[in-house]
């Protein structure tokens, strides 16, 4: 990639390198054990690659953060680590103490060590400049017992945290090869898009959903956006249709006169060019049922797009040569509502063109419709992948491209 190095930059061979990874996990809130293990599948390309150069790997990650349930050590995740990469990874749940330094310096070539969840450092979280992290608690504990950075952490790539950015003016840091493969991936729907490109939308947040419109139809990325789920709820607010009982879902906040004026602006600014549902589908007697938008009832709340509207998007998306889906069109988890989104994902995938989804909900969507697999590329970005839609850059890479011009090998 011009202006980050990547790790054929590095000679890494019996040097210490310090890996930060987004291993972050969904876990089961009754046993707090993982339930889906997909994000450290991701990392072993580049553990496996660091392993096979020789290389003594640290490995620096985070599990939630404090003060939420599922903020947890990271033991289990050293053991599914291992067990995707076959080999044994040290887990010691420590980072600032002499258990860890006595760990890093007993870490041998082509072996791989586990630090402690770093969301356990309150100096981690907070939100400060590359430069002003450089210099904390966390970077100057560890920059001097390592060798080299390498971050792979592209779902963590929006934020300016510690243990993301502050290591870049200090160390020689290169990506990884996931970080690599969704920058490149992404840079090819975003920079040079196969026309049509489609984008579709879901997602509660009005003012985002408003703003991304903006962007990727203002820049010239996409040709259309098609806005399902939530998201195309309440632009059909903003439009003045009686929405009935949704606006008691988890948009009811979002519904406020400066959002809605928002989305009248954009809808007002770019026309036919956004596509909303035609009808949707809610539950009566247990069993879904199509009712058109404007005939919502108040005692139901739209839980998918209907019939009409998954033919009318489909028949879009069928014809697109990019796609790219960031939030699923209705409640996927729950019975007979998935249909939406499974018709969409479907198009998407026979359209036969490069075809691109992201963000937790819509990667568990495809998980649970076994379409994973399918796709061009799925992204592990959430955050990250929001931040490319508003048109943002990320802290982590400006941070890479700062160590690239600053910091000699």
């Amino acid at each position: 990639m011009k202006g980050i190095y990547t790790l054929e930059d590095f000679n890494v061979r019996d040097k210490t390198v310090l890996l930060r990874v987004d291993i972050n996990c969904p876990m089961d809130r009754s046993t707090l054990r993982i339930i889906n293990d997909s994000r450290i599948r991701r990392i072993v390309p580049t553990v496996r690659e660091l392993m096979g150069k020789r290389a003594k790997v640290v490995v620096l990650a985070h599990q939630s953060r404090k003060g939420k349930w599922d903020f947890t050590s990271l033991e289990q995740h050293s053991e599914r680590l291992s067990r995707h990469l076959n080999a044994p990874v040290r887990y010691v749940d420590d980072i600032l103490g002499d258990s860890a330094s006595k760990a890093i310096s007993e870490t041998k070539p082509g072996t791989v060590l586990l630090l402690g969840n770093v969301r356990g450092i309150d100096s981690e979280s907070k939100e400060l400049s590359m430069i002003e992290h450089s210099g904390s608690e966390i970077v100057n504990t560890l920059a001097p017992q390592i060798d080299f950075y390498v971050n792979d952490a592209f779902a963590a790539a929006h934020r300016s945290q510690c243990s993301l950015v502050g290591f870049q003016p200090r160390v020689p840091s290169a990506s990884g090869r996931l970080m690599a493969k969704e920058l490149y991936a992404l840079s090819a729907i975003f920079d040079v898009p196969r026309r049509p490109s489609v984008f579709i939308l879901g997602g509660a947040k009005i003012d985002d959903a408003a703003n991304m419109v903006d962007h990727v139809l203002g820049s010239g990325i996409a040709d259309t956006v098609i806005l399902a789920g939530l998201a195309g709820i309440a632009f059909l607010k903003a439009r003045g249709v009686d929405i009935g009982e949704a606006s008691s879902a988890p948009i009811k906040d979002e519904l406020t006169t400066e959002n809605l004026q928002k989305a009248k602006d954009v809808m007002s600014k770019y026309g036919h060019r956004i596509l909303l549902p035609t009808d949707v589908a809610v539950e009566r007697n247990g069993k879904r049922q199509n009712v058109l938008i404007g005939d919502m009832p108040d005692n139901a709340p739209a839980l998918d797009i209907g019939d009409a509207s998954i033919a009318k998007f489909a028949k879009v998306i069928a014809s697109s040569r990019t796609t790219l889906m960031s939030g699923p069109a209705g409640m996927y988890e729950k019975e007979g509502f998935d249909v939406g989104t499974k018709a969409l994902m479907e198009a998407m995938i026979d359209s036969g063109g490069q075809s691109v989804i992201g963000g937790g909900h819509t990667v568990g969507a495809a998980d649970k419709l076994d379409l994973t697999d399918r796709f061009s590329y799925v992204s592990t970005g959430g955050g990250a992948l929001e931040a490319f839609l508003l048109g943002q850059e990320l802290p982590v890479v400006e941070a890479l491209r700062y160590s690239f011009d600053n910091v000699k090998v």
